[in-house]
């Protein structure tokens, strides 16, 4: 023996998160990779600078992230992520909105595009970096000043989108419902599981669960659905 550590096999080395960047300056791209290509785990594998490319970029690469700007020429972020969003094919695609501001007025129709979160322009690297290996790992990036955002837009649509009741509401058990409830709030596993006193693993099981019943994306699209579905009501607002 020399002492020489074989290499292990080529299925127990984790691929990196491929990412598609969206953005039509070629600047923020550029710096955009720059950042992402330096983090472990993280790959670069496409570019564009339209909604349409970003969607021909989706198909041709099946990343696991897609980078999105909203204000992009001939074809939006929000109308590219519904094209998206609507393609059997690129269902294990998830969308992570870049925004000039963490909540603005297109919040809402981004999320029901099928959007997993968001992420302001502003943010430093590391956070960039974590935004995407959460959204890549099926979790939402929704924070609760996002989530407050997303109840305040809801209002200023109740009367024009009333409550859609669904069976599937019924499918959820006591304690999912629960648990939706303090998610529609804003709140973290970890502040949920202080208050139903459970574990942050059992509250974030209890959260798939619901979002497997109600045929959410993701914990973005369970908020998404219960304001919509009437399962929470949305808090009327102060006089």
């Amino acid at each position: 023996m020399n002492g020489t550590v074989p290499a292990p096999p080529a299925s127990a080395v984790a691929a990196p998160t491929r990412v598609v960047i969206a953005d039509d300056q070629a600047l923020v791209r550029a710096g955009l990779r720059l950042v992402i290509d330096r983090a472990p785990g993280l790959t670069v594998v496409g570019e564009a600078a339209t909604g349409h490319d970003a969607v021909r970029a989706a198909q041709a690469e099946r990343p696991d992230v897609v980078l999105m700007d909203i204000r992009m020429p001939e074809l939006d972020g929000l109308a590219a992520t519904r094209r998206m969003a609507a393609d059997d094919s690129l269902a294990g695609v998830r969308v992570l909105i870049l925004t000039t501001f963490e909540v603005d007025d297109y919040l809402f129709e981004a999320l029901r595009a099928g959007a997993s979160g968001f992420l302001g322009k502003g943010a430093r690297p590391e956070v960039l970096i974590e935004a995407i290996r959460t959204v890549a790992r099926g979790d939402a990036l929704l924070s609760p000043s996002a989530t407050r955002g997303l109840i305040t837009r809801f209002l200023t649509l109740h009367d024009s989108e009333p409550v859609r009741p669904s069976p599937l509401v019924a499918t959820l058990t006591e304690r999912e419902r629960q648990v939706v409830a303090l998610v529609a709030e804003g709140m973290s596993n970890a502040e949920i599981a202080g208050q139903l006193m459970l574990s942050p693993l059992t509250v974030k099981t209890h959260a798939n669960h619901a979002m497997t019943k109600l045929g959410a994306r993701d914990r973005a699209q369970l908020v998404v659905l219960a304001y919509q579905t009437g399962l929470v009501d949305a808090p009327r607002p102060r006089p």
